[in-house]
């Protein structure tokens, strides 16, 4: 110990391990006091070895559906705008600790993303706030608050108020807007959206006579062509969208039919990513390669081509299976000009796919902004001719384009009044804040689209002094009735209700958490002006010097609304790798002159005419096109938090307007070197895999199809083949193998339906309690994600980096990997841990027993898949990690955490459970009720997310089970006593490092891509 004392290493860190707790004087650490009162370390480690006092208070009154250590389930549905997810919310006595799909849902059909997961965490996000405040930031109570609300908006009289807000999909909440607006008749509702989608809506009010935005089914589509519309991760509606594309993606024994997937775009983009033929063009040139495809297919139909048209690689290909899958077709645009989707409408009209893959029948609701509605609201704020504005849970300041111009001018405005529950940018120049309560403490209901309702209820009591906005606008209306619990109850009956026990149909309601009325089924006639529509792309879209800047969300933070959460800062962006950090992605032939060495970047400043300087450090993204920079939306906040504020900057002021529309690239941008270094905080430094076979499988359509399933063991699709082995792994072992007598547990991933969204990082993080660690921590390699997806692009290049790995193709194929703890039956973890922390339990379950490892990380460095996690820190409560992780050191935060899973002290190995608690649970239930555990009762949190299905979980001894029948699992042989545990007879099943001879009880399915060769 006195070694340890004098050691400089451990003097220069020893106040992040004995810092100053939040009871204590910031100036004096326990660790000091100790020193002056005669305690060496000694005394100090003794002293840490004492358990805490914890005051457990029972219930004198227990409520009646609450039960110590059962959880109770809650359907609800999330809310964020226009984004929207059915969801079953977990709570454990009485706290929401987990975001799950509703599978009754024929919208999402159980599917969420990384937002959905993580907005958990943001219910207990300390930035929240506590109370109303009325001018000067003072706290006030709700009645003094709307007593001076009501007179200012009396003294308004016939002035002009605005109702500012993104889309809302609640009917209820629309109605209550209404009777606001019959008490202040002059007010006017604008709606806008971060991501607009206007243009579209005046696109098909111009094609088909009605501004709507139709439903897409990408499950009938057996040719997808997506220009520039990322469906899989930010366009209208990934998570409905998702679920459908993967049904067109799964192969197997009876289906040897898959979708062939184009995609047209300047920065690579999840769906880009996951498509059979990517095409490298520039935004610009979007709306021409829209009108070249039109031209192709017309020319096919009979009908007359239009002017314009540019060609590309793979776009004449196209065309041709386009007009082979006629009425199982489906083609998409990103951008929001009304003209490009004229032409859009036109192609899709020729394809036949109106009534099929398209169902303008079934419009959505996702999206209803008016983009230049807001921009005359932003002119006549300036102009003074606005009374009062109500920003209902929106911040115009920060994400809109217009928001430095709106904020210069509501200072001409009387009253201002916000609704957020945090004081964003928007609310901070606000008069009045009335907030909001969090989706998970408020009822609600949506309409994601027509006849498909679902309804929102509280899964906790309101954990601080907010209030439904909804009550609030009735309030400033006179109304009496204000509770609106039962104004959505009564809308419901009013609305929906036919015959039979009102309160019977209404619990139903609230337990399936859905409403789903049937909708007639109408034709529409394509009338739109596709001359016109192509003279007007022509004339809008004109090459230039300079590069084309394009800005877009990513897959973590999205827009910015729930940057302030941690799990999606320090989520991994599906393509780039990069957490908690803000960058600018260029195209390797633009990066030539950037040194990378050491793994440093440099920064670079991006300037546009008319536009404020963004300095930036630069990203080398495979996959773009030479002559682009692509920036994502949702960051530069300085009004959200300790997580987000001071990350990057505010991009949104680059979006521009272009043909009444707010357009997301601008050409003629200049891109200079700052002269200042910076290393980007990422989770992978290789690209490739480096050609090993037995990391990534892959194959095409044509060689599974010739694959002969009536074998019982039909070699694997793709296999390695080393000369240096002699005998094959699985014939071969040290170990006597394991006799799994009851259960044994495996998993299955689908390389081809997992598309690299990462909802199951987030998933996994809520579930198991995983630390974050911050933007430091992931650079030293210390990173706490149990499960990891791994992203690798394929290599057309013999030359190689400074590191002297592979360097990627400038237009690369992409595979991702889910990869987790193995759960290897030959686990060679478990032969070198000095301890026995790590062992083999009898269902193959490769298990950590926190309280007994040492942190030797023997096994760490014995891990040949790098999956296991060593906990440098006491992340979860460590005041170093404050800003990365306020609510983990906050006994607000603490309230996320899952009882059911520890929260591991420093010190220590962790890694994936197989969710063990789930399984356990299972089991016990299942013995209750004194019955065999059934397959599909134990469900990871990892399974349980996934949108696509890529992963499925089971008990592999069971020969009904899912995960048995996919993977033609042979039951062991006990006479062969050469470790062999289980085999798959899929030839698509392959286990990663299978060379090793580890055998994990992890398989892997081939990835098959549709394409020629």
């Amino acid at each position: 110990m006195e070694q340890l004392t004098n050691d400089a290493e451990f003097v220069k860190h020893a106040h992040q391990e004995f810092a100053p707790g939040p009871e204590e004087d910031l100036g004096h650490s326990r660790r000091d006091f100790l020193k002056m009162m005669g305690f060496g370390v000694a005394a100090v480690s003794l002293a840490a070895c004492e358990a805490p006092i914890r005051k457990a208070i029972p219930y004198i009154n227990k409520p009646e559906d609450t039960d110590p250590s059962i959880a109770n389930y809650y359907a609800s549905t999330y809310t964020n705008g226009g984004d929207y997810c059915s969801i079953v919310v977990k709570t454990r006595e009485g706290r929401p600790i987990k975001i799950e799909g509703n599978s009754l849902s024929s919208v999402t059909k159980g599917g969420t993303s990384a937002q959905v997961e993580a907005s958990v965490l943001s219910l207990y996000d300390n930035a929240r706030l506590r109370f109303p405040r009325v001018a000067d930031n003072k706290k006030a109570s709700w009645e003094e608050l709307d007593k001076a609300v009501i007179e200012k908006l009396t003294a308004v009289g016939g002035g002009k108020i605005v109702i500012v807000s993104n889309t809302i999909i609640s009917p209820s909440t629309k109605a209550v807007i209404e009777k606001f607006k019959s008490k202040y008749p002059s007010t006017q509702h604008i709606q806008y959206d971060q991501s607009s989608f206007y243009g579209m809506l005046k696109a098909n009010e111009e094609s088909f006579g009605t501004a709507m935005i139709p439903s897409y089914d990408f499950s009938k589509a057996k040719v997808i062509v997506s220009v520039a519309a990322d469906f899989l991760s930010s366009w209208l509606a990934p998570i409905e969208f998702t679920k459908q594309y993967a049904q067109t993606r799964e192969v197997g024994e009876d289906k040897k039919e898959m979708s062939r997937h184009y995609q047209f775009e300047a920065g690579m983009s999840l769906a880009g990513a996951n498509a059979d033929y990517r095409t490298q063009i520039k935004p610009s040139e979007e709306g021409a390669v829209l009108v070249q495809l039109y031209n192709l297919l017309a020319a096919k139909a009979g009908r007359a081509s239009v002017s314009g048209g540019v060609d590309k690689p793979n776009l004449a290909k196209a065309a041709e299976d386009l007009w082979k899958s006629r009425g199982n077709a489906l083609v998409v645009a990103g951008s929001n000009d009304k003209s490009v989707q004229v032409v859009v409408n036109a192609i899709n009209d020729i394809l036949g796919s109106y009534g099929s893959t398209i169902l303008p029948h079934l419009p959505v609701n996702y999206r209803q902004g008016d983009d230049q509605a807001m921009a005359n609201f932003v002119k006549e704020v300036n102009a003074g001719s606005v009374s009062g504005v109500i920003f209902y849970n929106c911040n115009p300041v920060y994400d809109h384009p217009m928001g430095a111009e709106l904020a210069a001018g509501l200072g001409k405005v009387q009253v201002k009044i916000a609704t957020t529950y945090k004081e964003d940018e928007t609310a901070s120049l606000a008069d009045f804040i009335a907030p909001d309560h969090h989706y998970l403490e408020a009822w609600n209901d949506a309409e994601p689209k027509k006849n498909h309702y679902s309804v929102a209820q509280p899964a906790i009591t309101p954990i601080f002094k907010s209030r439904a906005a909804q009550e609030s606008f009735l309030i400033w209306a006179g109304e009496t009735n204000v509770d609106y619990f039962e104004i959505v109850k009564n809308n419901w009956k009013t609305w929906f209700y036919k015959s039979g026990n009102f309160q019977t149909w209404w619990d139903t309601c609230l337990y399936n958490g859905v409403l789903e009325l049937p909708v007639e089924a109408t034709s529409v006639s394509f009338a739109g002006d596709v001359s016109a529509a192509a003279s007007a792309i022509a004339s809008n879209y004109k090459g230039g010097s300079g590069f084309e800047v394009f800005v877009f969300e990513n897959g973590t933070v999205g827009n910015g609304s729930q940057a302030n959460n941690p799990l999606l800062q320090e989520l991994p962006d599906p393509i780039t790798k990069a957490v908690w950090e803000h960058y600018v992605t260029v195209a390797p032939a633009d990066s030539k002159g950037i040194n990378f060495k050491e793994a440093k970047t440099e920064y670079y400043t991006i300037s546009i005419n008319g536009k404020e300087p963004v300095k930036l450090p630069v990203l080398v993204q495979p996959g773009q096109t030479p002559g682009t920079l692509g920036i994502p939306l949702g960051y530069g906040r300085t009004k959200a938090g300790k997580v987000a504020d001071g990350i990057g900057k505010n991009v949104y002021p680059l979006i521009g307007m272009v043909n009444g529309s707010l357009s997301y690239s601008v050409a003629g941008a200049t891109f200079e070197a700052a002269g200042e270094r910076y290393q980007i905080a990422t989770t992978q430094t290789h690209q490739t895999y480096m050609a090993r076979q037995t990391v990534v499988q892959e194959t095409t359509l044509s060689n599974f199809e010739r694959v002969d399933w009536k074998k019982e063991f039909q070699p694997k699709i793709a296999t390695w083949k080393d000369p240096n082995h002699k005998v094959a792994p699985e014939e071969l072992s040290l170990w006597k193998g394991h006799d799994y007598n009851n259960h044994h547990w495996g998993m299955a991933i689908d390389l081809n339906t997992c598309i690299g969204c990462g909802a199951c990082v987030v998933a996994c993080n809520v579930e198991n309690n995983v630390s974050m660690v911050g933007r430091e921590e992931v650079i030293n390699r210390r990173e706490m994600h149990w499960l990891r997806i791994d992203r690798y692009y394929s290599s057309d290049a013999a030359v190689h980096d400074v590191r002297g790995l592979e360097e990627a193709a400038e237009n690369p194929e992409v595979v991702f990997q889910p990869m987790l703890c193995q759960h290897c039956n030959n686990a060679p973890c478990e032969t070198v841990c000095p301890v026995a922390a790590t062992t083999h339990s009898t269902e193959g379950l490769n298990q950590m027993t926190y309280n007994r490892c040492i942190g030797t990380r023997y096994c760490a460095n014995n891990c040949p898949y790098k999956v296991r996690r060593f906990n440098w820190f006491k992340y979860h409560d460590n005041r170093q990690f404050e800003k990365v992780n306020p609510a983990m050191n906050t006994d607000l935060g603490k309230m996320v955490l899952n009882p059911d899973v520890t929260v591991r002290s420093r010190g220590v190995m962790e890694k994936c459970s197989f969710c063990v608690q789930r399984i356990q649970n299972g089991k016990l239930q299942a013995k209750k009720e004194r019955r065999p555990l059934k397959d599909g009762e134990v469900i990871t949190a990892c399974q349980a997310s996934c949108s696509t299905g890529a992963i499925v979980f089971g008990d592999v001894n069971d020969p009904e089970s899912r995960i048995s029948k996919l993977l033609k699992i042979a039951p062991r042989n006990p006479e062969r006593p050469n470790g062999i545990d289980k085999l798959a007879g899929n030839p698509r099943a392959y286990q990663v490092l299978e060379e090793v001879g580890v055998k994990p009880n992890i398989w892997y399915l081939t990835k098959v891509r549709n394409k020629d060769a």
